[in-house]
């Protein structure tokens, strides 16, 4: 807060020429950051009405924070300005946001449409792939989301939106393929995206036997209501992760029960 005070300071020293260009300037940036908050709050799946509220309220503590000493008039200018100025030079953007807000709405709403069948199909899929790849040691990493894995991690992978098959989740993770290096997406009967990046734990407990798939598995579960499954390329353990605790030497029993949980009460939820 102190450096805030002293921008405050400089500002009200300013001439009348000088307080016209720090009000210009003033505005171009908030504009710019105007922009890159709605975008954040409309990728992570934030309300667009309150989205727009938390930036009008910070386009006006913007103005509280740096020119109540110099004009009242710019309590109300500066924000109006900003919106307009943000919608003239973002319209484009904002409507692509806003479509893909809709089509990924559309797309989890299609992806959880499914019967008793086809969950069931997905289970044993899921199953025998990790079973496979266990008994190969072929490392993997999938996670089991809600719709609520950011599009940033989305995107640092490769969009599939396939239906699940043992196959195609083994061929993803084949060693040297492309993808095999980072994470599955799975919602509802769809991958969604392979290869993702996701964050690490930064838990100095972890067993320094325990790999890069088990940190990022345990980093992302910290971050998002999220399961996430691993096979160890190493041992070929099969490990469960969910709200940051890992669970090693998962069974059939146990998978069963995390993937059935899933479907029947976790999707059922966001279902109705």
């Amino acid at each position: 807060m102190e450096i805030l005070e002293r921008i405050a300071k400089v500002f009200t020293n300013f001439t009348q020429w000088e307080y016209a260009v720090s009000a210009i300037v003033l505005i171009l940036t908030l504009t710019v950051l105007y922009y890159e908050m709605f975008r954040f709050l409309i990728e992570n799946d934030t309300s667009i009405i309150i989205g727009v509220i938390v930036l009008v309220l910070v386009a006006f503590g913007f103005v509280f924070m740096f020119l109540n000493k110099i004009n009242n008039v710019l309590y109300i200018f500066v924000p109006t300005v900003i919106i307009l100025a943000f919608i003239f030079l973002y319209s484009s953007e904002i409507k692509h946001l806003i479509k893909f807000r809709r089509q990924k709405k559309h797309d989890q709403k299609a992806n959880r449409n499914f019967d008793e069948e086809e969950a069931k199909k997905c289970i044993s899929e899921i199953i025998n792939a990790l079973q496979n790849m266990s008994k190969k040691d072929v490392g993997a990493i999938i996670i089991l989301s809600k719709g609520n894995v950011s599009s940033q991690i989305l995107d640092s992978g490769t969009m599939i939106n396939s239906d699940i098959s043992s196959e195609l989740i083994e061929s993803i993770f084949f060693p040297k393929t492309p993808l095999h290096d980072g994470a599955m997406i799975i919602d509802g009967t769809k991958i969604v995206a392979a290869g993702c990046f996701l964050p690490l734990t930064q838990n100095e407990n972890i067993p320094k036997d325990l790999g890069t798939r088990h940190r990022a598995g345990i980093g992302i579960t910290e971050t998002a209501d999220v399961t996430a499954l691993i096979v160890s390329e190493e041992t070929g353990i099969i490990s469960t992760v969910y709200g940051g605790k890992l669970s090693r030497y998962a069974d059939t029993e146990t998978l069963k029960k995390i993937l059935s949980k899933f479907y029947w009460q976790d999707l059922l939820k966001l279902k109705k």
